[in-house]
């Protein structure tokens, strides 16, 4: 379907699966005509502007994230009603979605968990991991390259991703395996065309290991990292409950899963689809981080999460109410013309590309990013400095023109479910 062509009225944006295999027209659309509109089914305001969705990021006393994870449709007990719905929301927080991972906070607590994870994830640990992730690429791709072919989704990027999580955090390698077989699975879909929203937690048994790990090292501390992190205390200096700080640990598990993989699928997918580029990055991988970035911009792994209005504002023109759903979709931020010369291209050498929202901005900034990035940087390089040449499988996915992807059916991610590469190793010099 054209931008030409388009009427947003007629379209579900969360149900529609035309749109959530290839949303690029209906962003472009949007953006050219309604960066801020309230679609009619549902009464959610979606904002695809690159300001406007700065403006919902800079204020989460007006946005809450409480809906983050949810859906359209909120399913609450009560109704939504006053001109401050900040208590009211807190104190029927356990009817939303993810309820209690950080993602879903608001300023104080939110500020207090982040400010634990932060110190977690410092540029010194980050700079200790780049050794393990060096390794760990090279470690599955000696297992994928001798094949010759393979699905780069399930034998590589998952696998990678959990124990990119893992060593940052200090998890012993023993632990490797029980992590993979946990967390490299098929999981329920959040964001799926059914509009199903799961209200239990999916990280439950990850938070009984975590909490183990830390009541272990409170009471014997060896030093390790996971030492630190039970050790590690909220700003005003008192010390989480076990439970806090397993939460947290988990959340990086959930994200790095949803971001890393479909950042590495999107690029891999790109990277066999064009020759030239694939040569390009070969020749001159310091081009590597910068075409990591435009991807994020053009293919944003996520493509939006919502917020929810705690007192009346208005945005793009339009007057919200309290108890507005309000949907940011970071994915349709990063074509915004006002911002991106030609967005819908794809330069490598885009000297802004870094300015997309992909990883939010504001107090929810993605913490996980420098390692998402990273991640991306090593696995492609390495997987480039090996290879001759990497392809899409016609057997898989159908001839040049004409590819049929395994995309995920969903509104909210961007990202392959499967994605069959194949492969012609380097010649030993």
């Amino acid at each position: 379907m054209s931008t030409a062509e388009m009427d947003p009225t007629q379209i579900d944006y969360f149900t529609d699966a035309e749109v959530a295999a290839d949303a690029a027209p209906y962003f472009d659309h949007m953006l050219a005509h309604h960066p801020v509109w309230r679609e009619p089914k549902y009464g959610v305001v979606i904002v695809t502007g690159y300001e406007e969705a700065l403006q919902v990021y800079h204020q989460p006393e007006v946005y809450s994230s409480i809906n983050r994870t949810g859906g359209p449709v909120l399913d609450l007990p009560v109704e939504l009603v006053g001109d401050d719905l900040t208590e009211i929301l807190e104190r029927y927080r356990e009817y939303f979605p993810q309820n209690d991972q950080m993602v879903t906070f608001d300023p104080p607590l939110h500020t207090d968990h982040r400010a634990l994870l932060m110190g977690l994830i410092t540029p010194k640990r980050l700079k200790e991991n780049e050794e393990f992730l060096k390794r760990t690429a090279d470690r599955f791709l000696d297992e994928l390259l001798p094949a010759g072919k393979g699905d780069y989704i399930w034998d590589y990027a998952k696998r990678y991703a959990v124990l990119a999580v893992a060593d940052l955090l200090g998890v012993p390698e023993s632990d490797h395996p029980m992590l993979i077989e946990l967390l490299a699975t098929e999981a329920p879909m959040l964001g799926n065309l059914q509009l199903q929203v799961a209200h239990h937690n999916s990280l439950e048994r990850l938070y009984d290991f975590f909490i183990a790990k830390i009541e272990e090292r409170r009471a014997k501390p060896t030093g390790d990292i996971l030492t630190g992190m039970a050790q590690a205390t909220f700003p005003d200096g008192t010390l989480p409950e076990p439970i806090h700080v397993a939460r947290i640990a988990s959340n990086l598990f959930a994200a790095g899963n949803e971001t890393t993989v479909q950042l590495l699928g999107v690029s891999l997918a790109r990277i066999a689809e064009d020759r030239e580029l694939q040569d390009l990055l070969r020749r001159e991988t310091a081009l590597i981080p910068k075409f990591i970035e435009e991807a994020l911009r053009i293919e944003a792994p996520i493509k939006g999460s919502f917020r929810l209005t705690k007192v009346a504002t208005t945005i793009g023109g339009l007057d919200l109410a309290p108890g507005t759903v309000v949907l940011l979709l970071h994915g349709a931020a990063g074509r915004d013309a006002r911002v991106f010369d030609n967005p819908a291209d794809f330069d490598v050498r885009r000297p802004n590309a870094r300015q997309h929202l992909a990883f939010g901005r504001g107090i929810h900034t993605c913490p996980g990013a420098p390692l998402a990035r990273a991640e991306a940087v090593f696995s492609i390089r390495q997987l480039l400095e090996r290879t001759e040449s990497i392809t899409v499988s016609d057997e898989h996915h159908g001839p040049a023109g004409d590819r049929h992807w395994d995309l995920m059916e969903s509104y909210k991610f961007r990202g392959h479910k499967h994605l069959h590469l194949e492969f012609t190793e380097r010649k030993a010099d």
